[in-house]
């Protein structure tokens, strides 16, 4: 007589994740842990609207237990978008762009983007390495809290033929879209201010980056038409690097007042700087604002809160996150708007230091 033959049974699926070392959680792997079909899976992660509430969780469920991770190079490729806009700042040291960076981020996510941030620096010559890393990426839209600064970079973005937008600047020749204000405007009203304020003999400490340069040039211009300085002199000042901290602020100070000990009024950059301006201020015996008027830029946190409360330039930086997201957003949904143009100005917090 014959064996009986052998049963045979299929062993019922496990909801295991693939072992450490067997390769990349895939779709399929989703879908075995979550009993779904590959096609359910794609579908909750592309449009989960369309998918039943119970559905949705048992493939999120499975999607945190195996730890996969959609593939959106992938993804992108076959879409022809990245869903990623590349934001540089000039420096990740400072937290003058940090409000409007937030802003940015958040608009961004609302519309299903991602926010890849980016150290641009301050030299002229590192600016074309760093757009051809970022483009490389092939983001879909490109915002800059600075203008561009050399011939090569502005044929780079354009010939990437995404949308640009450049923010807390301004020029007349932007490489498509421009949000931000004049720097130059903003030293002469500082310049104005001070003038109103009965004060005579200005210095500046001034961190070495273009866009504080032009503040002062604006400063100086502004200064000599009120007759702050003579008409062929420059505001005498202190070139500290960039980003600044309150150290630098302090030895800028203490070296003005050396070469300028009538100084009646000292113009910052930033209010970091100017907070190591009050510092020092008060370990040289300088009364703020009796003997010495300060004035910051940037309006952060801080100021308000200083001893004593800081006058200041604020920049509206949510606006300038809001305005920016807007513009390629709406570049990207098929709505017109190259050659826009935003100037968000900026206000003079006036404040007890001046």
């Amino acid at each position: 007589m014959s064996p009986p033959p052998t049963e045979r049974r299929s062993k019922p699926a496990t909801s295991r994740a693939p072992r450490r070392g067997s390769g990349r959680v895939t779709i399929a792997d989703v879908a075995r842990v979550a009993g779904m079909s590959m096609h359910t899976v794609s579908r909750v992660l592309n449009a989960p609207e369309n998918v039943p509430e119970r559905t949705v969780k048992l493939i999120h469920d499975a999607i945190a237990q195996t730890g996969y991770v959609q593939d959106l190079v992938a993804g992108g490729l076959a879409s022809g978008r990245s869903r990623l806009v590349a934001v540089t700042v000039p420096t990740l040291g400072s937290p003058v762009f940090l409000e409007a960076l937030q802003t940015l981020s958040l608009h961004l996510s609302r519309h299903g983007y991602q926010m890849m941030l980016t150290e641009s620096g301050y030299d002229p010559e590192l600016e074309v390495s760093a757009l051809q890393a970022i483009l490389g990426r092939r983001p879909d839209g490109v915002v800059m809290m600075r203008t561009v600064l050399t011939p090569t970079g502005r044929t780079q973005l354009r010939a990437a033929r995404i949308p640009v937008v450049e923010a807390w600047d301004w020029n007349d020749d932007p490489v498509d879209m421009l949000i931000g204000f004049s720097h130059e405007a903003a030293g002469a009203c500082v310049a104005q201010f001070l003038s109103e304020t009965g004060r005579r003999r200005p210095v500046a400490v001034i961190g070495n980056d273009p866009r504080a340069g032009r503040r002062l040039q604006g400063f100086t211009a502004a200064a000599r038409k009120l007759r702050l300085i003579d008409a062929d002199a420059d505001t005498p000042h202190v070139l500290i690097p960039a980003p600044a901290t309150m150290g630098a602020g302090r030895s800028g100070l203490a070296e003005l007042l050396a070469r300028e000990p009538d100084a009646d009024a000292v113009v910052c950059s930033t209010d970091m700087i100017a907070m190591g301006v009050l510092l020092e201020a008060a370990a040289l015996g300088r009364q703020v604002p009796g003997d010495l008027a300060v004035v910051g830029f940037g309006d952060q946190a801080y100021a308000a809160a200083t001893t004593p409360p800081l006058t200041t330039v604020r920049i509206d930086g949510s606006l300038i996150g809001e305005q920016a997201a807007r513009a390629i957003i709406d570049r990207l949904e098929g709505q017109a708007n190259a050659g826009l143009r935003v100037d968000v100005g900026f206000t003079l917090m006036r404040r007890q230091s001046a």
